[in-house]
């Protein structure tokens, strides 16, 4: 993780640690790196809903104009339609700026390459050089400054790309999206009618501040209720952004990313599509899920957490199959990112295929017990974790209390002010202890924490 690039982008609160100079700079270094490699670059920016989204998307816009990159908005969009669109449009980069499930206080920059794919480590740390170290940047003038249009269309170009993935009609479903007050407000009910399913929509009227607040794929009860209430086949939470997605079965209970995994997983093993027998997860996934994998046969492969380690995995290793248990699931065949609102689509076209209930498909995996816990912290918080004394015997004796019947993983969030404890196994009570001991001398060596 660099100085200002963080596991998915920069992210900070807008405009104090995330201000319009900040993003005018990003947007004038990103566009001096690219145009070195294309010649007069071609950017687009989407946004979600926050009420910082304009300022930044201005701002952004400005610093690649200003050194002669042309620039189209595409308003409020899902992150992986910018991903998908800038290259059905041959872009040479597009930069969403969201924050994803955070609060709406926070905001954040995250740029895609010409192929829909993140931008490497080497080019985000090329343009972190020039933003922090004072970079000096060519200003054109007359009509070598770049221009600024709107792509009227970009949505229904998204919305139709996501429709022609579904192998079969939605026809005769019923259910509810909660859409998080958040990007999927823009294309969640045009998508799922167009594909022809009954649909209920739930916190689709976003109003700038009121993004993720209570509702959204972070707090799925609310849809839980909703559809055990309307007696619907089920429901998908999306988050602000949309590249995630829990989905609720008919009964209200919560189907998370790993337990989506298993269902695709187990599909495609079973018609021959799992490409190389391969998923890929992260040391997060449930160990249910891992030995789901081992009864089928899949092979299951973990990376650190952060949905761009599970992509990087995945191409190396030519899976089509990957993701995250909070609802990054990634399939590369139709995707270069994580895409909540394609997963609903797949998965609700696999229950009108398969004429199974959600519940019914949702018999593969297991959950094993897990405790979580998310702490609260401050930046140098995150940074003396690493090399606190206690701590590291805290986890130590966690682990030696587990022994062979679970885990536990302790890390700092790469999105977010958090440090997050997780501990598994088969002894409910023990893995509670061993997060509670845990969390508590986190709490004591680092202060500001609370769960």
């Amino acid at each position: 993780m660099g100085r200002l690039f963080g596991t998915d982008g920069v992210r900070g609160v807008a405009n104090t640690e995330l201000s319009c100079e900040i993003a005018m700079a990003i947007g004038r270094a990103a566009a001096a790196v690219l145009k070195k490699e294309t010649g007069r670059a071609k950017f687009l920016i989407g946004c979600d809903t926050r009420v910082s989204g304009d300022m930044l998307a201005s701002a952004v816009a400005a610093g690649l104009t200003s050194v002669g990159a042309d620039v189209i908005l595409l308003g409020v969009v899902p992150t992986p339609a910018v991903a998908y669109l800038v290259k059905e449009m041959q872009a040479d980069a597009g930069v969403m700026i969201s924050a994803s499930h955070n609060p709406a206080e926070h905001n954040g920059i995250k740029i895609f390459r010409g192929d829909g794919y993140k931008l490497p480590d080497l080019l985000e740390e090329e343009i972190e050089s020039l933003v922090l170290d004072g970079g000096i940047f060519d200003r054109p003038t007359g009509g070598d400054i770049g221009r600024i249009t709107v792509k009227e269309d970009a949505r229904k170009l998204y919305i139709s790309h996501l429709a022609s993935t579904a192998e079969t009609p939605l026809r005769g479903l019923k259910i509810a999206l909660d859409c998080a007050n958040g990007s999927a407000s823009a294309t969640a009910e045009a998508l799922f009618t167009t594909l022809g399913a009954e649909v209920h929509m739930l916190s689709n009227a976003p109003d700038g501040v009121n993004i993720n607040e209570k509702c959204g794929s972070t707090h799925p009860e609310t849809l839980a209720q909703y559809v055990t209430a309307h007696g619907l086949d089920g429901g998908a939470a999306f988050d602000g952004d949309a590249d995630r997605c829990l989905l609720i079965d008919e009964n209200g209970e919560v189907i998370d990313g790993d337990m989506i995994l298993s269902i695709l997983a187990s599909e495609k093993k079973e018609r021959g599509t799992l490409r190389h027998n391969t998923v890929v997860g992260t040391v997060m996934t449930n160990f249910g899920f891992v030995r789901f994998c081992e009864a089928q046969g899949i092979r299951f492969i973990a990376t650190q957490v952060g949905d761009r380690f599970v992509l990087e995995e995945m191409l190396r290793e030519g899976s089509v199959l990957g993701g995250e248990q909070s609802g990054h699931i990634i399939l590369t065949e139709y995707a270069t990112t994580g895409d909540g609102q394609l997963t609903a689509v797949q998965m609700f076209s696999l229950v009108a295929r398969s004429g199974k209930k959600l519940s019914e498909l949702n018999t593969k995996m297991r959950r094993a017990p897990q405790v979580m816990r998310n702490l609260r912290t401050t930046a140098e918080g995150k940074r003396r974790f690493y090399t606190d004394a206690e701590i590291e015997e805290s986890i130590r004796k966690a682990e030696s209390m587990l022994g062979d019947s679970g885990r536990i993983v302790v890390r700092p969030s790469g999105t977010e002010p958090l440090i997050r404890v997780m501990a598994e196994g088969d002894d409910e009570e023990m893995i509670l202890r061993a997060v509670t001991a845990v969390a508590e001398t986190i709490e004591t060596r680092l202060g500001r924490a609370n769960s």
